[in-house]
């Protein structure tokens, strides 16, 4: 772990600071972007993998399939067994500029208690939108990717999620999202990340390509873009033009923990002022032994176990205090804190003291 760090620290401070990216890459056109789609089926062509008797929906949406087919089905739900089908949640994403005709992806998970849904079919499911209106259908066979299940007597095998898969294409979008730019005479461009500074420059860099003080912006996650006219086209030629201007995005000084995993990442503008660390380790080791107490022979004793516990206490290795000077870079500031033998885990808390001390000029985020 030592190295690694050690080596992320020589990377990283050899990396430059942050250039210039796309416009496209960091903001989006407001009105330009997907919707989500989820919808309820039947996954059918099981090999006795589907949902067991005890999924009650399963029976029902299955009758009432039957029903709707004109299959006239006098049967108790509770004596009739699916084993073949199982009750999915489709879901899917309806990209923007979609068509009535186009064909998305869409993605099935049990929803029952289904082994799994490997060879099955997705019957026709409609798929709805936020406001309640169908979007698409989707319908086709399963895809599980390579994942499987097999069970038998006393074993079983299992690769990958066996109950979600994929239906490739398998969504036809039947309801267009009209997408209206300009409207107003205004193209409204908004921030993946909000920043004041990073707003600012990006209506620089604007009004620069288009030659007019055409952009302003309104906040930190919003700039807005005055149109000539109020046509569709000459919002969508607006677009094109702004859309791979160059715009050097500006952001926090930022340090994420994640303690679940040991990562700690540092960005490039942490600074921290002048501060000394000392850091040591203390490690408790119980140990339990257990022996057999014998008694004499011919005697009324009994034969026990005896527990022999010994405890070692051992102190880490002795650190002498790490004068850190202010405002080192992302690179001093790891190799100064590998110099002490730290661990990720030590890291972190080094850090939440020196935060706690004032001395780190950064946010702390733990995800």
């Amino acid at each position: 772990m030592a190295v690694l760090i050690a080596t992320l620290a020589a990377l990283f401070g050899l990396v430059a600071p942050a250039g210039a990216v796309r416009l496209k890459d960091i903001a989006t056109i407001e009105g330009v972007r997907a919707n989500q789609l989820w919808g309820y089926g039947l996954v059918t062509g099981l090999n006795g993998t589907g949902d067991s008797q005890q999924a009650i929906f399963t029976v029902q949406s299955v009758l009432d399939l039957l029903r709707r087919r004109g299959v006239v089905v006098n049967v108790d739900p509770r004596q009739l067994q699916v084993k073949n089908v199982g009750a999915v949640v489709v879901t899917a994403t309806l990209p923007p500029f979609a068509r009535q005709g186009s064909q998305v992806d869409a993605q099935v998970s049990s929803l029952g208690d289904a082994k799994s849904l490997q060879g099955g079919t997705l019957l026709a499911t409609p798929l709805f939108g936020g406001d309640g209106q169908v979007y698409a259908v989707a319908q086709g066979a399963v895809s599980l990717g390579g994942g499987f299940a097999a069970r038998g007597p006393g074993a079983s095998a299992q690769k990958s999620h066996p109950t979600a898969g994929l239906v490739p294409q398998g969504a036809l979008v039947e309801r267009e999202v009209p997408v209206l730019l300009g409207a107003d005479g205004t193209l409204t461009i908004a921030l993946n990340r909000p920043d004041f500074t990073t707003a600012a420059r990006v209506s620089r860099a604007i009004n620069e390509v288009l030659g007019r003080p055409a952009a302003h912006s309104t906040d930190a996650g919003t700039v807005a873009v005055q149109l000539i006219g109020t046509s569709n086209e000459e919002a969508v030629e607006t677009a094109t033009a702004i859309e791979r201007v160059d715009v050097t995005p500006d952001t926090a000084a930022r340090v994420v923990f994640n303690e679940r995993t040991g990562t700690v990442v540092i960005g490039n503008d942490v600074r921290i002022l002048p501060v000394a660390i000392a850091h040591g380790s203390l490690q408790v080791t119980v140990k339990t032994d257990f022996g057999v107490s014998q008694p004499a022979p011919f005697s009324q004793g009994k034969t026990v176990v005896v527990p022999d516990t010994s405890i070692a206490v051992q102190e880490g290795e002795k650190r002498n205090l790490a004068v850190l000077k202010g405002g080192v870079s992302l690179g001093e500031l790891v190799a100064g804190l590998n110099a002490l033998g730290v661990t990720p885990q030590d890291l972190m808390a080094i850090l939440q003291a020196i935060k706690a001390a004032g001395a780190l000029e950064a946010e702390l985020e733990i995800i």
